[in-house]
């Protein structure tokens, strides 16, 4: 595990509970029918006594036609937060040109991560630019903080960036620098920037820490500033058919397929781990909690859901 030892260890549960309270949901506000389409309703909406439509739900087309019936030419919706997304490294380059050297690698987490933001119901903005010294990336964050709730940030900690990206925060704001206790990551900071104090947290670079991270961290602080009651993804106890080990002391989420037959769940951890094709691939995500040492084939363990339909 590559745990950066000059940073403090922070547990997952600690480090999301710090998160959440700098996401607070976004101040509502009446759009019109035909815009409200799509939006988070802040409201409950009553005819007479009767409660018709209920806060945190989807406004769709049979809500809209409601609100229209009972004479409603807006509806109070919740802000869709609005997610910048930057991938900071000079070892990056954009997909469709040539790597020139062996230390270079194709930029992967501004596309997943700006596409996983929206699928939490954000609208994800990804940063075509690669900054790659201080100036440029301090100069692509004030321009991103005029359009931005929350601002991701993905960076290597082997070859500098990660060292990059925290200076230039540090400049723009209150910052927290830790190592979260899961299996497989490496330093994250967090905190607000700007005179509008914006969200922060920036995340590993390596593909697969950034995308755990991404439903551990960052999906929950935007179902927060969405106002939504479902901030976490939906977990079930399922029966493993292969036994898994974890160090004490470190959260592991295993990736992993899930199969149901006559009422009974299972889940089967996929192999290699390691890969980055396992994340489309997984259903759901064995959470293998600090003070365990793992599950055998047979026993039952907790998974997250990994339905992205909502």
């Amino acid at each position: 595990m590559d745990l950066e030892e000059n940073l403090s260890m922070i547990s997952v549960k600690e480090m999301l509970t710090q998160l959440l309270e700098i996401s607070p949901p976004l101040t509502p506000f009446d759009m019109p029918l035909l815009d409200a389409h799509g939006a988070t309703l802040a409201e409950d909406i009553y005819a007479g006594e009767r409660l018709v439509l209920r806060k945190g739900s989807r406004i769709r087309s049979t809500q809209i036609g409601l609100a229209a019936s009972i004479g409603l030419a807006s509806l109070p919706t919740q802000p869709h937060p609005r997610v910048v997304v930057i991938s900071a490294g000079d070892d990056l380059v954009e997909p469709g040109q040539k790597l020139e050297t062996d230390a270079d690698e194709f930029e992967t987490n501004s596309w997943m991560l700006s596409t996983a933001v929206k699928e939490a119901g954000a609208v994800g903005y990804r940063v075509h630019a690669i900054p790659e010294n201080h100036a440029q990336l301090k100069d692509v964050i004030e321009d991103q903080l005029v359009r931005a709730d929350l601002v991701v940030i993905s960076g290597e900690s082997r070859d500098g960036s990660f060292d990059l990206i925290e200076s230039v925060l540090r400049e723009l704001g209150q910052i927290t620098s830790v190592t979260p206790s899961i299996e497989g990551t490496s330093s994250h900071s967090f905190g607000t920037i700007g005179p509008d104090k914006v969200p922060v947290i920036t995340l590993p670079g390596e593909p697969i820490a950034a995308f755990l991270s991404c439903e551990v961290f960052v999906r929950p602080m935007i179902r927060k500033m969405l106002g939504v009651s479902n901030i976490f993804r939906p977990t079930m106890k399922a029966k493993i058919t292969a036994d898994v080990q974890s160090a004490i002391g470190i959260t592991s989420f295993v990736r992993a397929t899930v199969q149901s037959n006559s009422g009974e769940s299972t889940v089967t951890p996929l192999a290699d781990q390691a890969e980055l094709f396992t994340l489309s691939d997984a259903q759901a995500l064995i959470a293998i909690h600090a003070d365990s040492p793992g599950a055998l084939a047979g026993e039952n363990v907790e998974i997250m859901v990994l339905d992205r339909s909502n």
